[in-house]
């Protein structure tokens, strides 16, 4: 029997690309990758009403040729939805969209992973997922690993920090930065300490980080590999910055270490400031105030791939 195979129209971004990547991978299913673009931002704000009028037309929109055969499409973030969509009624086969599509119809979408802190509606096509999707399988998390020993063999429990970046509703501020990058060395002795930044860490973040004696540290800006998979794995307790909801979903789903949130949102009523809470509420993570926490309840979505399975009927 021949492997199943989904399209994954994509926007780009790495975030939504992995997550649809991720996907795939916990079905058991192949995939292929169509980038989808619009023109202009009007042409983008002109989908929305092409949508609601139940219109099927793709002159809006640039997507790559695939060729082939697909079971469904599937598309994460705003300007991989209509192009998504659209795909999946050309060839006659479901479509999935992962995060909510704020905008379009939802009803025409067989299938929807919805963030839970967007407190989406209850139509019967919407499964709430309370974290962002991430690789699944052991190997992955296993390569992870491997690789991460090839670059710095642990003497002793590691404790990781992974630093995120500014965006509309986090801030990232050097002073704030500081003074808890000094607490979790100081209430965190006969560890190794490990850190890794990203590519939406400041520069200034980058350098105060790079400042203090990590017994391993990645610098994006100097070296791109993702240690995360080993961090999640191997360290007793992992230090995230807020803002960051992919990295922190993957510490809260995955292996056996207290989460603690480095909290640098502004707003506490946003959709990451909700995201935060109902980790804490599960006891799934700890917002660091100074003092260390015992949240390390994990996180299974499995019964999200299989209600999602069910409602494709693949």
């Amino acid at each position: 029997m021949n492997k199943k195979k989904l399209l994954i129209v994509t926007d780009g971004k790495a975030g939504h690309e992995n997550q649809s990547k991720a996907f795939c991978r916990a079905l058991d299913y192949g995939f292929d990758l169509a980038l989808a673009s619009y023109p202009t931002r009007f042409h983008k704000a002109l989908s929305y009403l092409i949508d609601r009028l139940g219109l099927v037309v793709d002159f809006p929109f640039k997507i790559e040729t695939a060729e082939g055969y697909y079971d469904a499409v599937v598309c994460a973030g705003s300007t991989a939805f209509y192009p998504g969509k659209i795909a999946g009624r050309r060839r006659g086969i479901p479509v999935v969209a992962i995060l909510y599509p704020s905008g379009y119809k939802k009803m025409n979408f067989d299938c929807i992973l919805a963030p839970s802190f967007d407190r989406p509606r209850p139509y019967p096509n919407i499964i709430p997922v309370p974290v962002n999707l991430s690789a699944p399988d052991e190997a992955f998390y296993a390569e992870g690993v491997a690789a991460f020993r090839q670059r710095h063999t642990p003497a002793k429990p590691g404790v990781a920090v992974i630093i995120g970046g500014p965006n509309a509703i986090a801030a990232m501020r050097v002073e704030d930065m500081r003074r808890d990058l000094d607490r979790i060395f100081a209430l965190t002795p006969g560890h190794e300490h490990w850190l890794t930044t990203s590519r939406r860490t400041p520069p200034a973040i980058e350098a105060l980080a790079d400042s203090y004696p990590f017994d391993y540290k990645l610098i994006y800006s100097r070296e791109k590999f993702n240690p995360i998979p080993a961090f999640v794995s191997l360290c007793e307790r992992v230090f995230v910055t807020a803002e960051s909801t992919g990295m922190i979903s993957e510490a809260v789903t995955r292996g056996t270490a207290h989460v603690e949130i480095l909290m640098n949102i502004k707003k506490k009523g946003s959709k990451f400031g909700r995201f935060i809470a109902d980790l804490e509420r599960v006891q799934a993570a700890h917002v660091f105030d100074g003092a260390l926490g015992r949240a390390n309840n994990k996180i299974d979505i499995t019964p999200v791939y299989e209600k999602a399975r069910a409602l494709l009927k693949l």
